[in-house]
């Protein structure tokens, strides 16, 4: 397995991009509740618009670049993916539930074993 060492360059722009966009968010959230006494939809209009500038501003940096690039990979790699057949995820769910209730009538049997070692056996308790 190789190490390579993870570099990360970024420009005191992106830094500042990145900085805006963060405060673009806070103005949004912070005017969300500033105008409580105002109209629900003019609220949500703030916030929604403050987000967009936020996503605007965050798309010009290299990172904004970069997350959009791995949000296009993951996308392709869910096409990728294989999903079971409706039959298959019930008899899967199936398997599953049986295991569940096999576990618990294991563990319950083993609390009551053990409850009946401990109380009955070497402490004496009757119940």
């Amino acid at each position: 397995m190789s190490n390579h060492p993870v570099q990360t360059v970024t420009t005191s722009s992106d830094k500042l991009k990145i900085a805006l966009s963060v405060g673009a968010v806070i103005v949004g959230v912070v005017g969300f509740y500033f105008l409580s006494d105002k109209s629900t939809l003019l609220r949500a209009g703030v916030l929604f618009g403050a987000m967009l500038i936020a996503i605007g501003i965050a798309w010009t940096s290299t990172s904004g670049r970069e997350f959009i690039g791995f949000a296009n990979e993951s996308v392709r790699e869910t096409k990728k993916v294989v999903w079971p057949k409706r039959k298959q995820a019930m008899q899967m769910t199936a398997i599953v539930f049986g295991f569940v209730l096999v576990m618990a009538i294991f563990l319950w049997g083993t609390d009551k074993l053990l409850e009946f070692l401990l109380y009955d056996i070497i402490l004496g308790w009757k119940k």
